[in-house]
């Protein structure tokens, strides 16, 4: 009887066993990950709550069970971020203690040199599998490798193509971008045969439908990627997005306004369960300031009061930012911001909005702190592709408020302007000319502006679609290399926008400009284009046009049969337009 007691409660035993066993090799990994931060290291800047409350709630989050990622464009963006190219921004991702990070193109607005530089600054590697140099050779690291919780994670980088025009071409003129696609096949087989057990794939490509790449297409093109942690596009995925071949891609939105979590729990080191969260900005602004980090962004601020007081060239006269000043009428500084814009990116004509110039500058010595309370914001300068019909519109939206102050009043260079405040909105603008030569609304012209502006800000929608160009450094950047190499300057209100009155003289050859350009532009569509060009090795659509003086949206739109504009191979022929 005792036996049979025994042997019973030994399978007893047995039975309950089993259960914790099972339960004892499920385990959990926790990714927090940011992204498109953009230098923003301090509470309230785009409704952040910044670097000293990140690392507040990280401290009270993570564990050794974790890994911390970011999905790029993180190192420029502000005047604390660009004063020391990037380094400052390091420091505090250092203190933060990233795991690894994807370069985002404006990553690489200091140019790739010193992108290699900030590289070796890192405690951590700076991803981007698919950047090399042209002679196919990786620059940065394609991948690591990390042991969490017993669990072996493989992650590897992707940047966007759309870097080669999204950051100034010449930072990047010596870098190629391989598809994101065949270089994420390429990973995850590569870190399949290294034993990973999950893998992940840090994207700066976004899920923005208008671009050629993006983080849904490679979730659908390539099988075996467990998670995509993205960037790019700003999203903020509140719970991320089930992609095809069942890749989650997460997402935490923009200006640390939140922290993103991934948790992936595993059974026998098989990938279970994977879910996404976000802690935002509600939450992170409720904590208190990590005291350490604090210190470190205090310590960082102190040391640039010197760097700000650098004394950068001389204006002979006052530059007028005063507020009442710039958004009712054109300013000498306004112009001189707008010539900076259109001399610096080669572009036909250059406006800026009087809402994006903070303040005056006394006659004499000018320091980088001058010109950072010129611009403030960390807005860099776009060229885009616009119409002369788009830029009426433009103009129209920028003094439709007038004699009222408005932040969208435009400065301009490479063009003058006239409007009459007596006709409704909308109808008040008159004898545009552009370098001189009336207007052509058919014609396509290159305008530089700023961000801001290129993306609707101060109501500018129709500049929206309009096709990007290039993007450049921030602005207060472009002014202070532009006095850097001046030395000295002395702008003057020219007339380039102007109140007069819309006579009938003015109604009359105006319609006549419209019509002959739009006539213009049908002959234009009838002629054949002349001329071709076989593509040589380390070529770029931009580089061509830079050659042959024309837009590299232009000799997109003569080669249909690019798909991708970022990506042409040697030996392909080119249709030139006709030379005119």
């Amino acid at each position: 009887m005792k036996k049979k007691q025994v042997g019973a409660l030994v399978c007893l035993l047995a039975m309950f066993a089993v259960p914790n066993v099972a339960q004892a090799e499920e385990t959990t990994v926790t990714i927090f990950h940011t992204n498109d931060m953009h230098g923003r290291a301090f509470e309230g800047e785009f409704d952040g709550f910044g670097f000293a409350k990140l690392a507040t709630l990280l401290k009270e989050q993570r564990d050794e069970h974790s890994l911390l990622l970011d999905a790029g464009d993180t190192l420029h963006g502000t005047t604390f971020a660009t004063l020391e190219r990037g380094t400052p921004v390091m420091k505090a991702l250092n203190a933060l203690e990233y795991d690894a990070m994807v370069a985002g193109n404006h990553d690489f607005n200091y140019g790739m040199d010193r992108l290699l530089e900030l590289k070796e600054e890192a405690d951590f590697p700076i991803l981007g599998a698919n950047v090399h140099d042209k002679t196919g050779d990786a620059l940065l690291d394609p991948y690591t490798v990390k042991d969490v919780n017993g669990i072996t994670i493989g992650i590897f980088g992707l940047a966007t193509p759309e870097t080669a025009f999204k950051t100034n071409p010449n930072n990047v003129k010596d870098v190629t971008f391989a598809d994101p696609s065949e270089t994420a096949a390429e990973m995850v087989t590569l870190l399949q045969d290294k034993g990973a057990d999950v893998i992940i794939a840090v994207a700066h490509l976004g899920i923005d439908g208008s671009s050629t790449y993006t983080s849904e297409k490679v979730a659908s093109d390539v099988e075996g990627i467990d998670v995509i942690i993205d960037g790019h596009s700003h999203s903020e995925l509140k719970e991320g997005m089930q992609a095809d071949n069942d890749t989650l891609i997460a997402s935490a939105g923009e200006y640390v306004q939140n922290l993103g979590v991934v948790e992936l729990k595993f059974d026998d080191k098989k990938l279970i369960e994977k879910s996404a969260r976000l802690i935002p900005r509600e939450e992170g602004e409720k904590v208190e300031p990590d005291k350490d980090m604090a210190a470190l962004l205090d310590e960082i601020e102190s040391a640039q009061a010197e760097i700000l007081s650098e004394v950068v060239g001389k204006t002979a006269v006052e530059l007028d930012g005063e507020r009442e000043s710039v958004r009712v009428k054109e300013t000498n500084l306004g112009n001189w911001v707008a010539d900076v814009l259109r001399e610096t990116t080669g572009a036909d004509i250059a406006l800026t909005n009087g809402g994006g110039l903070r303040a005056s500058v006394a006659a004499g010595e000018i320091t980088k702190g001058d010109l950072v309370s010129v611009s403030p914001f960390g807005n860099f300068g776009i060229t885009k592709e616009v119409t002369g019909e788009q830029l009426v519109a433009a103009l129209e939206n920028g003094v439709k408020g007038y004699p009222e102050p408005s932040g969208g009043f435009p400065h301009v260079s490479g063009m003058t302007f006239q409007f009459d405040p007596e006709q409704k909105p909308g109808e008040r603008v008159h004898n545009v000319e552009i370098a001189g030569k009336p207007l052509d609304l058919a014609k396509k012209y290159v305008l530089a502006t700023n961000d801001f502006i290129g993306a609707g800000g101060d109501e500018y929608d129709m500049l929206v679609d309009a096709k990007i160009v290039s993007q450049y450094n921030a602005l207060d950047e472009l002014l202070i290399a532009y006095l850097q190499e001046k030395g000295e300057i002395s702008p003057k209100v020219e007339e380039r926008s102007k109140v007069a009155a819309m006579t009938e003289e003015a109604v009359d050859k105006q319609e006549a400009d419209d019509k002959k350009g739009l006539e213009k532009d049908k002959e234009d569509k009838k002629e054949a284009p002349a001329g071709t060009y076989v593509v040589q090795s380390g070529d770029t659509l931009f580089a061509i046009g830079m050659k042959y003086n024309v837009l590299w949206t232009t000799l997109h739109a003569l080669n249909p049969d690019i798909k991708n504009p970022d990506l042409i191979y040697p030996g392909d022929t080119l249709v030139l337009p006709k030379a005119s």
